[in-house]
């Protein structure tokens, strides 16, 4: 008994099945074993007339443009480095008696931006006094039992005594030094009030680098209790950049690479790529510094930037997400041939959420399918009847 078979050229054939089942079975088992066990469909040639391809719906565009290997459209906001940014408080309990400058004013190092009126600065100008007529008492003595000493006339006991308590008020004074300085008085001053005796309460705050004030948190009049920050001073050149970039993006970056700001015509390079993933849309947190064009951003500005990539020189194109399939975990594209289609395995080296950016062995002049794609999937996977 025969019955008709149709194959995948079209052409009809006769079968006969007892003798298909007596004396082929063992080829056929073969076949189904070869095929489940070497299931490749990279570089696969699917046969498909233009009757079919306007029937199932297939459309084809060309292959954008090559890129210069690199990774677009990230999120990044511009912010001033950590090692820029300087916070002014204040050093001693004090009323503000004058600001001398405003959020978005320059200045300059060792310019005056406040003037304060503290009694606890007036105290410790009153412990450095102190301290001073100590260390000088201490010296004195400290001279005299030497002199004693050597001419025997004391024991070396109390020499070490005298040269103790001398030390002691050495350390004393420095200590009353350092507080002052850390107060905001100069050596210069510190030591004019040392030799004038001269209190004052009256403090002048300076601005510790040129650069550009942010912010301005106290007002004239304000009270303040010790360490309250009243100015954020900063230097605003070179700018640092801070980018959001997907996992995958980050295997083929290295430090040093090339960033592009393209819209606000700025560039700089990578600096340090991120080990762990933020909480919230895991990510990798990269960082950059802005060589040129910083003078077009501000900090906090939300941008998106560009980074060169290191994928060994290879082409990359920036294709709709529609065009790529999945089979076993690779990834194919069908590129149109004389033919029909022909599955292409490729690399995504940056998925979007329209478009990724992907490399493989493409010429660059190549059309691939955009819809009807899963057709050509079923199809070479042997699935409705056209494999």
């Amino acid at each position: 008994m025969e019955f008709p078979f149709e194959t995948s050229n079209m052409h009809i054939q006769t079968l006969c099945i007892p003798e298909l089942y007596m004396k082929n079975t063992s080829l056929i088992l073969g076949l189904i074993v070869l095929s489940a066990s070497q299931p490749s469909y990279a570089d696969e040639n699917i046969v498909v007339s233009a009757k079919q391809v306007q029937a199932l719906g297939i459309t084809t565009i060309a292959l954008p443009g090559k890129q210069s290997g690199e990774v677009s459209g990230l999120p990044a906001q511009v912010v001033i480095p950590s090692n820029q940014m300087f916070i002014i408080s204040t050093p001693l309990p004090a009323m503000i008696e004058q600001t001398l400058v405003g959020v978005g004013d320059s200045v300059r190092q060792g310019q005056a931006i406040a003037r304060l009126q503290s009694p606890a600065l007036a105290e410790a100008q009153r412990g450095l006094l102190q301290a001073s007529v100590q260390n000088r008492l201490a010296q004195e003595n400290l001279t005299r039992d030497e002199s004693l000493f050597k001419d025997g006339i004391i024991s070396e006991s109390r020499y070490r005594a005298t040269r103790s308590l001398a030390l002691e008020a050495q350390a004393a004074l420095s200590e009353r030094k350092q507080m002052l300085r850390v107060s905001g008085m100069s050596d210069a001053a510190i030591a004019q009030l040392q030799s004038g005796n001269s209190l004052s309460n009256s403090l002048t705050m300076t601005s510790p680098i040129d650069g550009v004030v942010l912010e301005k948190t106290a007002s004239a009049g304000q009270r303040l209790d010790a360490a309250v920050p009243i100015f954020k001073i900063a230097k605003v050149t070179p700018l640092a950049l801070e980018i959001q970039a997907p996992l995958a993006v980050t295997r083929d970056l290295n430090l040093g690479a090339l960033i592009t700001i393209p819209a606000f015509a700025a560039s700089g390079k990578l600096t340090a790529i991120g080990h762990s993933l933020t909480g919230t849309n895991q990510t990798v947190l990269l960082r950059g510094v802005i060589l040129k064009g910083a003078d077009n951003l501000r900090p906090g500005q939300f941008v998106e930037a560009s980074i060169s990539t290191a994928a060994n020189g290879s082409a990359q194109w920036d294709i709709p997400n529609s065009a790529i399939s999945r089979i076993q975990g690779r990834a194919l594209v069908f590129v149109e041939t004389p033919q029909g289609f022909r599955a292409l395995a490729v690399h995504i080296l940056n998925e979007g959420a329209q478009n990724s950016v992907i490399s493989g062995a493409l010429k660059g002049d190549e059309k691939i399918a955009v819809h009807g794609v899963s057709a050509l999937k079923s199809s070479m996977m042997g699935i409705g009847g056209n494999k």
